[in-house]
This record gives structure tokens, sequence and C-alpha cells, in this order.
């Protein structure tokens, strides 16, 4: 493993304040959030891969700032329809092992290839970057090949294999937490050598005083982790400028 499946950490956290300005459309079958740039461009775009709680306002407001950097912003429902609910995270009903199961490649992958065929033949995308947060991270490394996926980005990635990592054919972005069980510091050492022999750009950035979840997340009350999550979205956006 390049980093551990997800844990009780993917099902902790934040939710930030703000009104989402994109909207939900049906794209074949799989609800969609899209949010554009002011300029209505579309040369470019980013594929959002989301953690367990899918589409919901932490990655909503996240989209909507890609947006206002430039970038028509898609996030389709990995999990169609059967996303871990906020407010079963905050009870304590989340219950991954038995949720997990019915999440796997065979039943994720269907819905980004949906995706990807989208943005390119419909919205007419010439190139496209994918965002991974934690369960979406995966899928990032699976896609990055050409014609897929162009450019891609993770924070605090789970449930990567070394073969999946080692498999990318473009540049590929890491914000990693100091505190992770997850993507811990022998797995994050472990994919700095599998990067290097995949050959492709590289970059992990390791952020103090966080933990997993803090791009996504994060406490924005507290200031380190307002900050972490501040410098991991820019991380991400010059990653794209520099390789799109």
């Amino acid at each position: 493993m390049a980093s551990n499946p997800p844990a009780a950490c993917c099902a902790s956290g934040f939710k930030h304040e703000g009104n989402p300005v994109g909207e939900i459309k049906n794209v074949d079958g799989v609800e969609t959030y899209i949010t554009s740039p002011k300029d209505k461009s579309a040369d470019k775009a980013i594929l959002f891969l989301t953690d367990i709680f899918g589409i919901f306002p932490n990655a909503q407001l996240l989209a909507d700032e890609f947006a206002n950097n430039g970038y028509l912003t898609v996030i389709p429902d990995l999990f169609q329809g059967d996303k871990i609910s906020v407010s079963d995270m905050e009870s304590g009903k989340a219950d991954l092992p038995a949720w997990l199961p019915n999440h796997q490649p065979g039943n994720v992958d269907p819905v980004v290839e949906k995706s990807i065929k989208y943005m390119r033949e419909t919205l007419g995308v010439k190139k496209i970057a994918a965002v991974g947060y934690c369960f979406g991270g995966k899928y990032v490394t699976r896609f990055l090949k050409p014609g897929q996926i162009d450019v891609g980005y993770s924070a605090h990635p789970s449930f990567v294999t070394h073969e999946e990592l080692g498999a990318i054919k473009g540049p590929f972005s890491i914000a990693a937490a100091e505190t992770d069980s997850i993507f811990t510091t022998q797995l994050r050492h472990e994919s700095e050598e599998t990067l290097i022999k995949a050959g492709q750009p590289w970059q992990i950035n390791l952020f103090s005083g966080v933990s997993h979840g803090f791009a996504v997340r994060g406490d924005l009350s507290d200031k380190t982790q307002k900050w972490a999550k501040e410098q991991a979205f820019c991380q991400a956006v010059v990653w794209f400028n520099q390789h799109l």
C-alpha cells in the first residue's frame, strides 16, 4: 500500500460556512456538481473526486474556489446516492467497514469514466486536472493516464496501492498531514520511492500541526489548520497552472 484504507479519521471534521454557487446536473445518471469560472471557459477543467462525504458544502465551496481561479470544476457523486452523511458522522453512526465493500473500483471507476467522457465530449474540455481528497485520491492515481487525466493532485490520499501510484503517466502532487494513520510517515517515504521510479514530475508537501482530512474538513477557527488548508489549496492551483 502507498496509503492505508480509510479509517475512523475519514469520518471526522468540521463543516465550513458558505453558499455554493454552482449547479447540480444529472450526467448520464450521475448526480454532478458543476461550477464555472467567470469567463465560462472550459478548455481546462478540474475533476474533483471527493472524500466519503461526497457532494457536500465543504467540497462544493472548494470547487467554487477552483472555479474562481479559472478552472471549470466538476464533482461527480462517486457513491451513487450512498455517501456517508455528515449527520451519521456527528452521531457516531458512520460504519465504514460495512460501507466500503459497496464502493470499490468496480463501482467507482465507471462514474469517473462517465465524468471524463462528459467533460471531454460534451463540455469540450481539452485538458483535465483532477483533485482527490482522501477516498478520491485513489482514483486520481488510477486515471492519471493519457486521454483520461492529464495532471493530478491529492490531499491525504487513502487506499492507494503502490502499483496504482507507480503506474501514473502524468504530473502528481500530494499534500500530506503530519498526523495521519492512513498516509503514514513510512508510507509517505515509500511513496517517494515509487514516484521516483514512475519517472513523472511529482511533489509532496508535508504540513505540520494538522491531521488527515485537513485540506477539506479542517477546523477553520484554528489558525494552523486554516493556514494549512489554504496552502494545500494553493499547492493544487499552482501545480495545475504549471502543468496544464
